[in-house]
């Protein structure tokens, strides 16, 4: 393919992406991730990933994109914004943003499905595959590798223009495409979101996951440690604690995403709401939603260890 074609390919891929609700949208080069790799495998070897045994597995899969599409040329990585403005009540069980609306996982593989019917259009015989954090790739490092933005000391990808509230997916083809810049930190000195965070999962560019209140009360099926018992500030289901301290969101944006509106459940309960909620309820309610993958069980097991700790 000429170059003009490659910069016309590239041009309307992008221009789509945007008309599908994406808000940043990037291309690199198919490679093998050298660096994200080796931290990747010191992470794992210092046990940072806790109970989720998952990330053990196809470990160079992560890493080199050829292993996934046989051939791969290209990446793109998109994000979609998903901050809101419309917040739950003060003194509730807290829920992160992520969560509010329909599951990311369903509305971002049906827009990335669209992106992939359009490029077919302009390469019928591509070969290609997407993903929306539901295989073994390291999205942040290819968003990040492809300009969407950096890889913050929250470990979240940051971008200057829509800051960390973002959701990733990927799709992997092998279709040569023009290749985007990365772009340098701009965390700089910093650490806002490593001195807020309260079981001090943070370090620099690193997340010990053992003491993330996101992975206690999601991906942890054992019961929460104890000496968790009075930091996690009331988060039932997640936390944004170091994203609503980032200095890169203090501008961030109402998304335009009619998916992602709250739940008007997430917008008005009140502890003794979670508290009565039923099996039933749950299921009726959140169905659909992130909210699913800590099961009620979960939800309830949260609170009871939340609430536990004001008694």
């Amino acid at each position: 393919m000429s170059e003009d074609l490659l910069k016309s390919a590239t041009r309307q891929i992008k221009q789509k992406a945007i008309e599908l609700g994406f808000q940043a949208v990037g291309v690199s080069k198919a490679v093998f991730l050298e660096t994200p790799f080796g931290h990747l495998q010191n992470w794992l070897s210092e046990g940072m990933h806790g109970e989720m045994t998952f990330m053990e597995k196809h470990v160079e899969k992560r890493a080199d994109p050829r292993k996934l599409v046989d051939g791969a040329k290209s990446v793109i990585s998109v994000g979609c914004n998903y901050f809101s403005e419309n917040r739950q009540p003060q003194n509730t069980y807290k829920v992160s943003t992520y969560a509010y609306g329909r599951d990311y996982h369903d509305v971002l593989k049906e827009k990335l499905n669209e992106l992939l019917a359009f490029i077919k259009t302009i390469q019928p015989s591509v070969h290609a595959r997407i993903f929306v954090d539901s295989a073994p790739v390291m999205e942040k490092a290819w968003a990040a590798k492809s300009g969407l933005g950096w890889i913050g000391k929250n470990t979240n990808l940051i971008s200057k223009e829509h800051g960390s509230f973002l959701f990733l997916g990927e799709i992997i083809l092998d279709m040569e495409l023009l290749y985007d810049e990365s772009v340098e930190s701009l965390c700089k000195t910093c650490t806002k979101c490593i001195d807020a965070c309260p079981t001090n999962a943070l370090t620099p560019y690193s997340l010990d996951a053992r003491k993330c209140i996101s992975y206690l009360t999601i991906e942890k099926r054992k019961s929460i440690p104890d000496e968790f018992q009075t930091k996690m500030n009331d988060w039932i289901f997640g936390c944004d604690i170091c994203q609503n301290v980032c200095p890169w969101n203090s501008k961030a944006k109402q998304n335009n995403e009619p998916d992602f509106l709250p739940k008007k459940e997430i917008t008005s309960y009140s502890k003794s709401d979670w508290e009565n909620l039923s099996p039933e309820s749950f299921e009726r309610i959140f169905r659909g939603t992130a909210l699913q993958r800590a099961k009620f069980q979960g939800i309830k097991r949260n609170i009871c260890f939340v609430k536990s700790a004001s008694e």
